[in-house]
């Protein structure tokens, strides 16, 4: 599922480091995460939707591999953006 281009404003202005930052990994992984949140509220209603499965789960590992990258420049930026998140580890 897609998200509003004004909850996406929101949450780039919530996660920019300045004004104008849309491509910062925590950027990127908040938006991820909106994302992956709609997705996981649909599948809950259509579980037979493997379609929408296999896109919600390609989110998931690329978020996944930005949350590696960061936890590897920067182990507490890490834990800062899971725990504002509330993504498990």
């Amino acid at each position: 599922m897609t998200i509003s281009k004004e909850r996406k404003s929101a949450v780039i202005e919530e996660h920019a480091k300045e004004s104008g930052d849309t491509g910062s990994p925590e950027v990127q992984i908040a938006i991820l995460t909106e994302r992956i949140n709609g997705l996981t509220e649909h599948m809950r209603t259509h579980r037979k939707d493997y379609a929408s499965r296999r896109g919600l789960l390609g989110l998931v590992s690329r978020r996944r591999r930005l949350l590696d990258y960061v936890r590897s420049e920067d182990p507490q930026r890490y834990l800062d953006i899971i725990g504002k998140l509330g993504i498990r580890k």
